[in-house]
């Protein structure tokens, strides 16, 4: 099954080299160039086998919402000159990601549902079920592990350890509400409820700027909003477009990225179920028909347009 497993490129002016857990990232003096590759990680893991189609997924999503916020926060995208490919400006980024959260799904409940009432520093209500829509949405924030598991931490940890400013902080806070809002909308139009989803901040020549990827499967969790009421009612899980499916399979499989255990090998089968699923995903989060580009030689492909840029 043809795909991007990972890049390696040499390009005139570059000046670093960085591999993400699904992102290469090329640096030179100004300027980013991230190649999304299809690596699939769950868990702060990378998983054995790279999925088809993901990386298009990925960028394509991201650069329709960041396309669509910018009027909110300026971001660090300038072009996408292929489907895989995202370049824009070099930012400073800060060590923290702002989670985001209106429902208690996924981490959260799983810190819930062990008798915690706090998540990050943020007190939750008694008597909440998975699931359920939180009386308004809240931010759990995570250090920015390059290696390893991001970590919660709480707002007061951040300010106290001098990670992030007091006066950047609360511009942080402020943009990740109006985007999440912002994407609530844009999802509702879609059919859709988003669950949580994390952003990423940077700041150049004293401005702060979105940076990465947002609202795509693999940085946010999306419901279907025709049939939420009825499953919460009924105490059914919720149809949900995310990555969440993945790490279902894997606990149900042994692994959820602890010391000692076995990532679970995927057969083709499974390999082609998760790609039509981030399709399917691309489809009813961006509301356009997604085009399959030509695997035959990616790598190519890819490097020519990056070389075209330059």
């Amino acid at each position: 099954m043809n795909s991007i497993p990972e890049t390696n490129f040499q390009f005139p002016g570059q000046t670093g080299f960085y591999k993400g857990k699904v992102r290469d990232v090329y640096s030179f003096e100004k300027k980013l160039v991230m190649v999304a590759s299809d690596r699939i990680s769950a868990f702060d893991v990378i998983l054995p086998r790279a999925i088809p189609y993901k990386g298009q997924v990925l960028n394509q999503i991201a650069a329709h919402f960041l396309n669509a916020t910018s009027g909110i926060v300026p971001n660090w995208l300038e072009e996408v000159p292929d489907p895989n490919v995202s370049i824009g400006l070099k930012c400073q980024a800060y060590p923290v990601e702002m989670v985001v959260r209106g429902y208690l799904a996924g981490h959260a409940w799983r810190e819930y549902s062990l008798g915690k009432r706090s998540v990050c520093g943020v007190s939750l209500p008694d008597g909440l079920k998975e699931n359920d829509k939180l009386p308004e949405p809240i931010i759990t924030p995570t250090t920015k592990a390059h290696e390893g598991h991001d970590e919660d931490i709480s707002r007061e940890e951040i300010l106290a350890q001098g990670l992030v400013s007091e006066d950047d902080y609360e511009h942080l806070e402020k943009y990740t509400l109006a985007l999440f809002a912002k994407g609530t909308e844009m999802a509702a139009d879609q059919g859709l409820i988003l669950v949580d989803t994390k952003y990423e901040f940077g700041q150049l020549d004293g401005v702060i700027y979105l940076i990465d990827e947002i609202h795509t499967p693999d940085s946010s969790r999306y419901f279907y909003a025709d049939v939420y009421a009825e499953n919460q009612r009924a105490g059914l899980p919720q149809k949900q477009l995310s990555k969440e499916f993945v790490r279902e399979w894997l606990i149900q499989n042994g692994f959820q990225g602890k010391e000692g255990q076995t990532v679970p090998m995927m057969d083709d089968e499974r390999i082609q179920l998760i790609s039509d699923r981030y399709i399917e995903l691309f489809e009813k989060v961006t509301g356009n028909k997604f085009q399959k580009n030509n695997l035959d030689d990616p790598l190519k492909r890819i490097e020519n347009a990056i070389l075209r840029t330059l």
